[in-house]
């Protein structure tokens, strides 16, 4: 009786490492170049400002301004990398800052002093991305209608803890933290926190099974459930993480302003997914990049504050960014369709 000839081993091993090995040195691949093209962008915007304002643009009080302002959105913007990642969208962290700024400088909250003022705008960014989760995970509604109704909610609240007036903070220790005095090593401590922030999102993302989790629940729910992975739950953690992020930006809003608007924060949504598409966070799910999102914040954040530095009115700002996010989507479905 013949015995069934089985194919030879060598042939045999081969074939999984012509499958496997390009993926992984193309997603590389890609991932360098969209870093080096980010950089690239970044490299000719410092060009054009220093040719445009010189004496004003290259300044160390300048620089300084552009990183100070670039860690509050930067925050905001790693925690939306994270959800964007998994498939969902915020469209409430700039109101969920206005909230959380307003609460943690009310006159009540500023009589338990530094502690005080940061405990509040953490815990009320954590209760807020906790609602959106239990919404968005446990009750079945999309993300865009759940964070919406928290946009408004939130806006709304924070209009009537102020009344519609600025609550100036009178607590010296976290005025402070906005002068010059407190520079480390000529660093403002607002970029020293949105350092921070990126390296420990960074670390979540690439070395950490959360971060793992985050892109199996992009990437396909259905896989990453029948894996083992609780899909519910870990979308719970992505808008719970997103909203601590929305506290701490809100204290370092606090910090820059020395104050509580219920207007802060405004746009801040559009900022961050803008940064977070073009630094190659897929809108789909499946795909982010903390560095790419990060070099997104310093692009527009660049842009800003050329447009500010050359009298250009806001207007004109808002029609760039738009263009840059419609590029940056058009880029990526082409990405998608040659691989």
């Amino acid at each position: 009786m013949t015995q069934p000839v089985s194919p030879p081993r060598d042939s045999a091993d081969k074939l999984p490492e012509v499958a496997q090995v390009p993926s992984w040195r193309g997603l590389l691949a890609r991932a360098d170049v969209r870093t080096l093209s980010l950089l690239g962008v970044l490299a000719v915007l410092v060009v054009i400002g220093g040719i445009t304002k010189p004496d004003e643009f290259l300044d160390t009080r300048n620089l300084q301004l552009v990183l100070t302002q670039a860690s509050v959105i930067g925050v905001v913007t790693v925690g939306m990398t994270f959800v964007i990642m998994s498939g969902g969208i915020d469209l409430s962290v700039g109101a969920i800052v206005a909230l959380a700024s307003v609460w943690a400088t009310t006159v009540a909250t500023q009589e338990y002093g530094f502690a005080g003022i940061l405990f509040t705008a953490v815990l009320v960014g954590l209760g807020c991305g906790l609602v959106n989760g239990v919404l968005i995970a446990y009750g079945g509604m999309v993300p865009f209608i759940a964070t919406l109704a928290m946009l408004a909610s939130a806006r709304g609240l924070a209009l009537q803890i102020t009344d519609g007036q600025t609550q100036i903070v009178t607590i010296d220790s976290v005025l402070k933290l906005g002068e010059r005095d407190a520079y480390v090593l000529g660093v403002p401590p607002l970029v020293l926190v949105f350092a921070l922030v990126t390296v420990v999102g960074w670390l979540l993302l690439n070395r950490t099974t959360f971060g793992r989790r985050a892109v199996a629940v992009g990437g396909n729910p259905e896989a990453a459930r029948l894996a083992g992975i609780d899909v519910r739950r870990q979308r719970l953690y992505l808008y719970l993480l997103s909203g601590l992020c929305c506290g701490i930006a809100a204290f370092l809003l606090i910090v820059l302003s020395g104050s509580g608007q219920n207007t802060n924060g405004n746009l801040y949504e559009l900022d961050a997914i803008a940064a977070a598409i073009i630094g190659g966070t897929l809108l789909s799910g499946g795909r982010g990049t903390i560095v790419g999102s990060v070099l997104g914040v310093l692009i527009f954040t660049t842009i800003t504050n050329i447009f500010a530095l050359n009298n250009l009115q806001s207007d004109v700002q808002q029609i760039a960014k738009g263009a840059i996010i419609v590029a940056a989507v058009l880029v990526q479905r082409r990405t998608a369709n040659a691989t």
